[in-house]
């Protein structure tokens, strides 16, 4: 798996701010974000955050390069709808040697990971004959598995992304996509640190799980059920 955060908004975190600002000020916007200072807007980014006030978080966007993920991870992504997406397409790309991401479950376990490649080869060489016989490469992608390598281009903006790493890199996500969760993760903060320094799951974000019984974390579960049982709610809690 390859990530690479290819571009994102300019100075970011004071777009935002001052976009924020707006809604307060009599000022246009140019001329709110020109007197803007970096601690200026780091201050104003804080107190958004605090307030839990993130519609201004989505006019910086993010847009990153994935590379060699499977089919599998891109069906989990796509269902972040507040995103854009472009993807290798199996119908115009030929897949006749087709790379494949094995789970690392799988992989731990040699006589598994060996009827698994096994069985990849088979679907590979049934896959050529198809296409050697004239099928349509569109048709014959019906045979290809889930374990597909895949390269996309996704675009989200901040907001999003706080989403996205919310449900993502939490223990219950996939382990592939959690990981491809935490590599983006750090590449945003190093551009735009303030806004993605409490970003992850809200069991470290917050001190609270939403799992319920699913959850690896059930001391933070109890916390909530005590929460709605007393008839506070879980920010007050938080």
């Amino acid at each position: 798996m390859e990530v690479k955060l290819l571009c994102y908004t300019p100075e970011p975190e004071k777009v935002v701010a001052a976009a924020a600002r707006l809604c307060y000020s009599s000022q246009s916007g140019a001329a709110i974000i020109e007197g803007f200072s970096e601690g200026k807007a780091e201050e104003f980014i804080g107190k958004l955050i605090s307030l839990g006030h993130f519609s201004p978080f989505e006019h910086a966007s993010f847009t990153f390069a994935i590379d060699g993920v499977s089919r599998a991870l891109s069906h989990q992504l796509v269902r972040h709808r507040i995103a854009s997406y472009s993807q290798k397409s199996q119908r115009y790309v030929k897949e006749s040697g087709f790379s494949y991401v094995i789970p690392q479950s799988i992989a731990e376990r040699p006589q598994q990971e060996a009827e698994f490649i096994r069985l990849m080869d088979q679907i590979k060489q049934a896959y050529n004959e198809l296409v050697a016989a004239g099928i349509p490469a569109e048709d014959a992608r019906y045979l290809l598995p889930n374990a597909t390598e895949t390269n996309l281009v996704v675009t989200m903006n901040a907001r999003a992304l706080l989403n996205f790493f919310q449900q993502r890199c939490c223990k219950r996500a996939q382990r592939e996509i959690r990981e491809l969760a935490w590599m983006m993760l750090q590449q945003v903060r190093q551009v735009a640190p303030m806004m993605f320094a409490n970003a992850g799951p809200t069991c470290l974000t917050q001190g609270i799980c939403f799992e319920g019984s699913m959850s690896c974390r059930p001391d933070k579960v109890q916390v909530v059920a005590r929460s709605y049982f007393n008839g506070e709610s879980k920010n007050e809690k938080s």
